[in-house]
């Protein structure tokens, strides 16, 4: 607080610095993303997961209409081929008997991916988390909505891979979007966009004086931090 030469405190008349704003993950000001490139990304992701979806749905709906349960159709011999399987459990009969509780975990998963889509930046992302989201989604109708009734439906699978496991159009987009996430993680590239050791963009300070640059000299000349001169030190530069 600058003083008068008779030590009388005078009340501060300089600009007060800005209360940090919270951006995502927490970092001072946040990250800045265009808002235009927010909405082509979430349009992307809401595409990618709607496709996923849709595919999912119609080729296990052509699965039960053609398909004999258990019985396998060779299409690459030994390696791969077509065998309906109605799967109370999750991958690799993993859990069969909990269908209820994989039942809520994929709605508490889709549940995060929604929100996490929400500070979405990168196309990498967008992608991964379109496939993943459209996986999980489609494994979750089949529990929703098949027999033997919701929460406990079973989850039809019929591509059968060699004598390892029965899967389906879901499981393969959330295989892929898993790989998407390694890799990216991988390159240290976040949800917003932001790389690992590269600079962030931080929003503005709105209460900054204008035409203040963080980084070059105050209107009146000062250098950056440097605050309002004191009273006292203004008579001094007046009897200089």
């Amino acid at each position: 607080m600058p003083t008068t030469d008779d030590d009388h405190a005078l009340p501060d008349d300089g600009p007060r610095p800005a209360a940090p704003a919270e951006g995502d993950g927490g970092v001072t000001g946040g990250v800045v993303v265009e808002p235009e490139r927010r909405r082509r990304l979430l349009r992307a992701l809401v595409a990618i997961t709607l496709s996923v979806l849709a595919l999912d749905q119609l080729t296990k709906v052509w699965a039960v209409a053609t398909l004999e349960p258990r019985v396998r159709t060779e299409l690459l011999g030994d390696l791969f081929g077509l065998q309906l399987v109605r799967n109370p459990g999750a991958a690799l009969s993993i859990a069969t008997g909990l269908t209820w509780v994989l039942t809520l975990v994929a709605v508490v998963v889709v549940v995060v991916i929604v929100r996490v889509s929400r500070r979405i930046g990168s196309w990498g992302w967008a992608v991964a988390l379109g496939l993943l989201l459209g996986g999980a989604v489609g494994n979750l109708v089949d529990r929703m909505v098949r027999e033997p009734g919701p929460f406990r439906g079973h989850v039809i699978d019929f591509l059968a891979y060699g004598d390892l496991f029965v899967g389906n159009v879901a499981d393969i987009a959330i295989v892929v979007a898993a790989g998407l996430v390694v890799w990216l993680t991988a390159r240290g590239i976040h949800v917003d966009g932001t790389r690992d050791g590269a600079p962030e963009k931080h929003a503005p300070d709105e209460h900054a004086p204008d035409g203040y640059a963080p980084d070059g000299p105050a209107p009146d000349g000062r250098s950056p931090g440097q605050g309002t001169p004191s009273v006292a030190a203004d008579a001094r530069d007046g009897d200089a």
